[in-house]
């Protein structure tokens, strides 16, 4: 595959991404995006309504921002590490690649 096919069929994904993540925001007007949490919470209380749970947060966020800014970071911070790796052996891989052909 040459170098230009490789470079539509990134573009490819990359729009095919954006186009994922934006239609449910476009498409379901009104919708309420909450959290797994909140729904988890909501399904065992209606189960169960005298559940108390067993530990509480160490931290208490001040606000939903903050607590969405934290899971931003977490977010970021483990796609970088996944994005070194893949480059670590993607750069060894072709490390051992051009001392073979030597």
């Amino acid at each position: 595959m040459n170098q230009q096919t490789s470079k539509s069929h990134n573009w490819l994904l990359v729009c095919s991404v954006i186009v994922l993540a934006a239609a449910p925001l476009v498409f379901i007007k009104g919708a309420e995006f909450s959290g797994a949490d909140g729904q988890a919470e909501k399904a065992i209380t209606e189960i169960q309504p005298e559940y108390k749970p067993w530990f509480n947060s160490l931290i208490e966020l001040p606000s939903g921002e903050v607590e969405s800014l934290m899971f931003a970071v977490q977010a970021a911070a483990g796609a970088g590490v996944v994005g070194y790796v893949i480059g670590l052996y993607k750069g060894r891989s072709e490390q051992r690649k051009n001392e073979n052909s030597d």
